[in-house]
């Protein structure tokens, strides 16, 4: 997992598909453990894509969109790639 601040590097995460579930991209990129912790995270307010806070896991992601999570230290971000 990587921090990140605004002017941070945002990883990129390759997808098979050209697009994906909230809740799968969750765990590709590491910002979730598993299933229960990403639909947790989600009900819970603490993710958002491009910005804007995300309540659906089945959200359809497409390249380019920024996943951030919030966490006790900070944020974790990743792009779908």
């Amino acid at each position: 997992m990587v921090s990140n601040s605004e002017s941070a590097y945002v990883p990129e995460v390759p997808i098979r598909d050209d697009v994906i579930r909230l809740g799968q991209f969750l765990k590709l990129a590491d910002l979730a453990e598993d299933g229960v912790q990403a639909r947790e995270l989600i009900t819970d307010g603490e993710v958002r894509v491009n910005g804007e806070v995300e309540t659906r896991r089945g959200r359809q992601l497409v390249r380019g969109d920024v996943v951030s999570v919030a966490v006790p230290k900070g944020e974790l971000a990743a792009q779908v790639g």
